[in-house]
């Protein structure tokens, strides 16, 4: 897996139940901007605030939805294990991988610990790709990684690699090099998106890739190309879109309901998330168009309910 994985969101009606008819639309509108994957049922998709059989539907719409040319990574991580081992049995035949965290609540407390949870839920799905979750400012799990990596390999028979979402470039390039193509190490960090690709990153899991998907393709094209002042300028419009969301009243709630503007109602987000209003989002957007962001949104559906600009 190379290029952009967007973390989905878990779209919903009004009333708060999931909208599972819009996901075909959904893995049409990142394909349409050439996303090669969705991370499905992650931190994005709200998978804290869903019942296992929830996180079950939205797999089995994404497996009826998606293409042979979308990669699906179901995300099965939970703080029981039983649990975590019924959505990995369940992915069978409907992800094309999946992937765990660490437990957030009574924490492995060493990595021997962590491994023998990742052993436990791989081997629930043995002939899926595995990959471990590394996001330690919200799981408070902060091991080594390439520590994990060489025993993970040795280990986890269908261990494929981590999807590394903190903002240590040092640890993410020795998590690179020490893969040696020999597994997948996906940078997690959208805000550091043109620095990854300056110690090696070739492939990326996150949730702005749902809405700047152009931005992030000419951030790759401009550094490949040698121009890293361009990159480096590109990088700090998408730090304005999470910025900008962050301050009206929280990214997750605004990025999520952002999707509108796409043709995409993504309908309110889970307790504790704030759902953004119609007037918060059109400040957002106004904001961005100031900002000459709107040129590198992602191509909308024929649904899109763009304001007229």
């Amino acid at each position: 897996m190379k290029n952009l994985i967007a973390a989905t969101y878990a779209p919903m009606h009004p009333n708060g139940t999931l909208n599972l008819g819009i996901i075909k639309a959904y893995g049409e509108f990142l394909k349409s901007n050439k996303v090669t994957g969705a991370f499905v049922n992650g931190s994005t998709g709200d998978f804290v605030s869903l019942s296992t059989s929830e996180r079950m539907d939205l797999t089995e719409a994404w497996s009826d939805a998606k293409a042979d040319d979308l990669y699906i990574i179901n995300h099965v991580g939970h703080t029981n294990i039983r649990e975590a081992k019924d959505l990995a049995v369940h992915s069978v035949g409907r992800a094309n991988a999946i992937a765990a965290l660490a437990p957030y609540y009574y924490k492995p407390k060493c990595i021997e610990r962590l491994l023998d949870y990742c052993m436990e839920i791989a081997s629930a799905a043995p002939d899926l790709p595995f990959y471990y979750y590394h996001i330690p400012v919200l799981s408070g799990v902060n091991f080594d990684m390439v520590t994990f990596q060489n025993k993970a390999i040795s280990s986890i028979p269908n261990f494929r690699g981590i999807k590394f979402t903190e903002d240590n470039l040092t640890g993410f390039a020795s998590s690179l090099d020490y893969s040696d193509d020999k597994v997948e190490i996906f940078f997690g960090v959208d805000e550091k998106f043109a620095s990854s690709i300056k110690v090696g990153a070739k492939g990326w899991v996150g949730s702005t890739y749902n809405h700047l998907a152009p931005l992030y393709h000419s951030i790759l094209t401009n550094h490949d190309n040698g121009l890293i002042e361009n990159a480096d300028k590109l990088q700090k419009l998408a730090v304005y879109f999470v910025d900008t969301l962050e301050e009206i009243g929280g990214f997750h709630g605004g990025s999520k309901g952002f999707m509108k503007f796409f043709g995409l109602e993504m309908g309110p987000s889970r307790f504790p998330h704030k759902t953004f209003s119609d007037i918060q989002l059109n400040q957002a957007y106004d904001l961005m168009k100031k900002e000459s962001l709107l040129d590198y949104l992602s191509k909308p559906t024929q649904l899109s309910k763009i304001p007229n600009q």
